[in-house]
């Protein structure tokens, strides 16, 4: 029975949480805002958890999204997407990773120029 817990516990998922450990983004004009963000797949935490992206890491095309993280290509699902109006400019993605790999909790397009 031991050796079956051991087995289970590395599937065990936990939710994200927020991260700002040295408290450099707690004066932020648009922490509220990020903390606020959410796409279809839930709250994508603060920008401590997403991070900016190369115009070269993300495409669109037929009406979806890619994004490259660590050198390899993801599917954005249409419900990771937020719709809300980018105030950074920046694209922006908020990856997961669990005991089924990395997915993306939410993604926020932004001006590929």
């Amino acid at each position: 029975m031991f050796g079956g817990v051991l087995l289970i516990l590395p599937l065990a998922s936990y939710p994200g949480l927020a991260r700002d450990p040295d408290g450099r983004y707690a004066n932020s004009p648009l922490k509220q805002w990020f903390d606020s963000l959410k796409s279809g797949k839930g709250p994508c935490c603060s920008d401590a958890d997403g991070y900016a992206l190369s115009d070269v890491d993300w495409e669109s095309g037929n009406g979806h999204y890619r994004v490259r993280i660590e050198g390899a290509w993801y599917e954005v699902p249409d419900e990771a997407v937020i719709t809300e109006p980018n105030r950074v400019g920046r694209t922006m993605v908020w990856p997961i990773r669990g005991y089924q790999g990395l997915s993306i909790r939410c993604f926020m397009p932004g001006s590929m120029t």
